[in-house]
């Protein structure tokens, strides 16, 4: 799973952050551990060769009272001693012998050299420190045992304080990087946003070039240069489009006289005759439909649309709009089952009758074209923010799912359009439903009907009965 730019710097500043707190408290650890051991060895070996001598003129004297000689040495907190004289060794402590010294440590200072040596013994690894020092004037060799328990202790309190801080620095670069990826990104959020508005046809959003940062202002510039374009071309594609369809439109009505008197004169035409009128008569009233549509489209690009919302009940508005869709096919079709929820047939929803009608014929005039006609219109309660749904289901193959989110676009027939019906339709029905409805407060989609063919749905807000509040 890829990062976003966000979890990205907080995960650099954390990463950052732990990487510190290793090194920093390593380092710390080591130096310390460091110089506490060489203090306490440098200590153990000045008070081990100043017992040493006291050993050495204890024995010189002839004094072989050696329990009494290790009691009387000056012996700190936590050290033993071990006395080898004349190849027997004498200890301080029952606990202690000769076997406990290290025997490298024991043969280097037999041999005449004094030595130090840090080991770990016993089952629990207790550190210890032992000095050894000869003493070949009476044959004899002093070792004495000091115990570390309390350096370990405060070593391994230090390394738990240096883990803890280390912890707390890693959290805080954590908290650090997420309020500087936030703080860094507020500008491109700002972007964002506003990128958001002009593909949901706000065209008039720019970016603020006097707050922008100072980092930011070749893209705010650039940015709102780039929508100034997109408006201005948008408005006169909109301008061309209203134009044209105002432009066609006269002659459009002079060729419709026209062929009204063509057609009045039906019977006295030869037969192919007629059949080159039928063929005029259609694309003429289907280039009508088209240059209608055109018109249409562009009065909702200027923002020209009114609406007159009324409530009305649903049932009777789908019976109502279902028949006017029928008559307004172009051949004759079956009529389809209407199917009106019971639960709904006391609902009201706001809409604008001539609107709603129109989008119905399209939806049918679409499932005729394509769908080889519609099947079923029915009526139900839906949960959520919209309180019914209407669907009209075709007789056809259905979509595709892939074209499904594309089937609403201006002049979109898609790849079943040259196989589904007759495929007389301009591309705009479709974008003009999704229109109409959205004027009206409402949502549509496609999907799958259970029979396999196209279902294409409405969804309305509902105003609440008076005699039935839920």
């Amino acid at each position: 799973m890829k990062l976003g730019i966000a979890a990205r710097i907080t995960a650099i500043f954390g990463l950052g952050a732990l990487l510190l707190s290793i090194s920093m408290g390593g380092l710390s650890y080591f130096t310390t551990r460091h110089f506490l051991l060489a203090e306490r060895e440098s200590a153990a070996q000045h008070q081990a060769f100043a017992n040493a001598t006291l050993v050495r003129s204890s024995l010189g004297s002839g004094d072989t009272k050696y329990a009494d000689l290790l009691a009387s040495l000056d012996a700190g907190s936590g050290s033993h001693s071990v006395l080898i004289h004349k190849s027997k060794a004498y200890a301080s402590s029952l606990s202690l012998n000769d076997s406990s010294i290290p025997s490298r440590l024991r043969a280097e200072v037999l041999d005449g050299s004094a030595a130090t040596q840090t080991y770990r013994t016993g089952a629990r690894g207790q550190a210890e420190i032992v000095v050894g020092v000869p003493i070949p004037s009476v044959k004899a060799a002093y070792f004495e045992v000091f115990d570390l328990a309390d350096l370990d202790h405060t070593l391994r309190v230090l390394g738990l304080t240096l883990f803890g801080a280390g912890v707390i620095t890693t959290l805080f670069g954590i908290a650090l990087g997420r309020f500087a990826s936030i703080r860094s990104l507020r500008p491109l959020a700002g972007v964002s946003r506003a990128a958001v508005a002009i593909a949901g046809g706000q065209l008039d959003t720019r970016l603020d070039s006097d707050s922008a940062d100072r980092d930011l202002e070749g893209l705010t510039t650039s940015f709102n240069a780039m929508v100034d374009q997109l408006q201005v071309r948008i408005e006169r594609e909109a301008r061309f489009n209203s134009d044209v369809s105002h432009e066609l439109r006269s002659p459009l009505t002079t060729l419709s006289a026209s062929l009204e008197v063509l057609e009045a004169e039906w019977d006295r035409l030869p037969p192919r005759a007629r059949r080159a009128l039928q063929l005029l008569g259609d694309d003429l009233r289907r280039f009508q439909r088209m240059v209608g549509d055109l018109l249409e489209m562009s009065r909702f690009d200027a923002g020209s649309m009114d609406v007159f919302l009324e409530e009305v009940n649903v049932s009777e508005l789908v019976q109502r709009a279902a028949e006017a869709g029928m008559r307004g096919l172009h051949e004759p079709a079956r009529a389809p089952e209407v199917i009106i929820d019971p639960e709904v047939r006391s609902l009201h929803v706001g809409v604008d009758k001539r609107r709603f009608e129109r989008v119905m014929a399209n939806l049918m005039d679409n499932a005729a074209n394509y769908g080889g006609g519609v099947t079923v219109i029915s009526v139900q309660a839906c949960p959520g923010e919209y309180g019914v749904e209407i669907a009209v289901e075709d007789a056809g193959p259905g979509i595709d799912p892939l074209e499904r989110s594309k089937v609403f676009d201006r002049f979109y027939r898609g790849s079943a359009s040259g196989r589904r019906g007759t495929g007389t339709g301009s591309g705009l029905g479709l974008s003009l439903v999704a229109e109409h409805v959205r004027l009206m407060h409402g949502r549509t989609w496609v999907e799958s009907s259970p029979s396999g063919g196209a279902r294409f749905v409405i969804a309305l807000p509902v105003f609440l009965d008076s005699e039935n509040p839920e």
